[in-house]
């Protein structure tokens, strides 16, 4: 059962609970935590509205994951970027999916996930996926490794302290140089699949300068700043620049790339547990590198 301490600081005895909640520790969290886990102060179990004084130890005791079988393990490569007790960070290929459905259910990103972790004899292997992306995107995929470090990252999406930067090829020629497209997205009617700009749709934030430019297509850097489904793909072809080779929001067939020109290409987030922030990059896939290079190099 995986144990973090937490020296209490400051000159006043505060609550268990706030210890352990200026740690990361959601409201959530914490009551499983208390149901499953456990939580002690100076190794003696004890209730989260027990009073810490300066100097004492609390513990959390994280309950244990039972394994989801849903999720196969499959032992194929796995291009991994960073990696430590905590979190897991890869470059998942286009054309994977992130996680397991009822049309992919065999070799997705959480298969190949799942059996890492059962190779180096992780304490769970359950496969938390943070942030993850669409099959045809390529790039950066973060997972932790527990649930408690889950809960950690969920937070840090929330207040939107994971910095996530893609590159794009966009069609046409895109003004102006940077701008923030906003519309709020949710489904098109009649599609599951889809999704569009609609009044009635979730919030939606997406950052975007403009790198070059050519006769007929834009490459783009953006930061999302919120993570709707499809949402750089939705708000560029709202824009009247659907990415290239696009076959759902724009025209299906481009010479040089087969798949929407898409690749996350940076994540950044921080380590509580180490105390430091980590940056993971993917690198351009060949077939993104190709069309850049016929767009923009010419």
């Amino acid at each position: 059962m995986m144990t973090f301490e937490w020296q209490v600081t400051g000159e006043s005895p505060v609550h268990v609970r706030t210890v352990l909640m200026a740690h990361g520790v959601t409201r959530t969290f914490l009551k499983q935590v208390k149901f499953h886990g456990g939580v002690t102060l100076d190794g003696q179990p004890v209730r989260v509205i027990a009073m810490a004084t300066p100097g004492q130890v609390v513990g959390l005791q994280l309950p244990p994951e039972p394994d989801n079988p849903h999720v196969t393990p499959s032992f194929a490569p796995l291009d991994i970027l960073y990696e430590d007790e905590h979190f897991l960070v890869v470059n998942k290929p286009a054309g994977m999916a992130s996680v397991p459905s009822h049309l992919y259910s065999e070799d997705t990103l959480a298969n190949r996930v799942k059996g890492h972790l059962l190779t180096i004899q992780a304490p769970s292997t359950v496969t938390h996926i943070v942030t993850r992306l669409d099959r045809d995107t390529s790039g950066v995929v973060l997972f932790a490794k527990h649930h408690f470090a889950h809960s950690v990252l969920d937070k840090q999406l929330k207040l939107k302290q994971i910095d996530k930067r893609y590159v794009a090829v966009a069609s046409g020629r895109m003004m102006p140089a940077h701008q923030q497209l906003t519309g709020p997205i949710g489904r098109e009617a009649g599609s599951f699949i889809k999704r569009t700009v609609r009044p009635d749709g979730r919030a939606a934030e997406t950052e975007v300068w403009v790198r070059a430019t050519s006769a007929t297509a834009s490459l783009l850097a953006v930061k999302l700043h919120t993570g709707r489904t499809h949402q750089i793909r939705v708000h560029c072809a709202n824009a009247g620049h659907p990415l290239l080779g696009d076959w759902l929001y724009g025209r299906p067939t481009n010479p040089w790339i087969q798949r929407q020109a898409l690749h996350c290409a940076r994540v950044q987030f921080f380590q509580p547990f180490a105390g430091k922030w980590v940056t993971c990059y993917a690198p351009l896939p060949d077939d993104m590198a190709r069309v850049i290079s016929q767009e923009f190099d010419s």
